[in-house]
């Protein structure tokens, strides 16, 4: 299986233009017979807390079919990160879009403390089947709870990707997080992060890929947008970066 992260810089609250984004990496992805791609915390709206109320929507909203159809025609299965509203509740989600599939959404369930008056914490658990692996999502904050790669490794999953928005100043713990999630419990991780600025943060870039002992295998740079592609056959990893 070939998965990737998604390295991004959104445009804060500008919905069709981190759409536009999105289909060139994805296009990108497929262009390298990628199965799974990856995108960051919040990624079609960027990491906008203040704007979230206004640009949620229900997950199943028209306005994300393009990724449907995008998964169809190339065969690829690809996470967009954006805040949803069910049941009067605001939450950070990453909504699943899989070939020939309905499509599917896991919410955020460990809330940063600066998230909590605005979004709620759901209880939900995600585990891809894609060729025979199984993946599970986290999104940012869900990685410092042990709980959550416990459950993943608990559910028989080979691989943990992260969906974050980490700054400068944060990165270098959930570096080390990730990393001990994949030695203690023997997973692929991958981990997709914003470039640029989101939400008033300095975002850090480095999206990143550890084998199944914790070794780090690649990792993108600061500032440019691109795809970090793992195989997990052979653990060979490919940088692309698109500017």
């Amino acid at each position: 299986m070939k998965i990737a992260a998604a390295q991004i810089n959104p445009v804060k609250g500008d919905i069709p233009k981190n759409i536009e984004n999105h289909k060139i990496l994805i296009k990108a992805a497929s262009d390298q017979n990628v199965d799974l791609v990856i995108f960051p915390e919040l990624s079609v709206t960027g990491y906008e807390t203040e704007l979230a109320e206004q640009l949620s929507i229900h997950y199943e909203d028209p306005v994300l079919d393009v990724f449907q159809k995008m998964a169809d025609e190339n065969n690829i299965t690809i996470t967009v990160g954006m805040p949803t509203k069910a049941d009067g509740k605001l939450f950070i989600s990453s909504i699943i879009f899989q070939p020939g599939k309905t499509r599917d959404i896991y919410s955020k369930r460990n809330l940063f403390s600066t998230e909590t008056g605005v979004f709620s914490r759901s209880e939900s658990f995600c585990q891809l089947n894609i060729l025979q692996n199984k993946i599970s999502l986290a999104i940012c904050y869900d990685l410092s709870d042990p709980k959550h790669s416990q459950e993943a490794y608990e559910a028989g999953s080979n691989v943990y990707t992260a969906s974050v928005l980490n700054s400068v100043n944060g990165i270098g713990d959930d570096l080390v997080k990730l990393s001990d999630i994949a030695k203690k419990y023997h997973m692929h991780v991958l981990m997709a992060n914003f470039t640029g600025e989101s939400g008033g943060y300095e975002c850090a870039g480095k999206s990143s890929v550890w084998n199944n002992n914790g070794s780090l295998l690649g990792q993108l740079n600061r500032e440019n947008e691109g795809l970090l592609i793992l195989n997990t056959e052979n653990n060979q990893i490919e940088e692309i970066y698109i500017n």
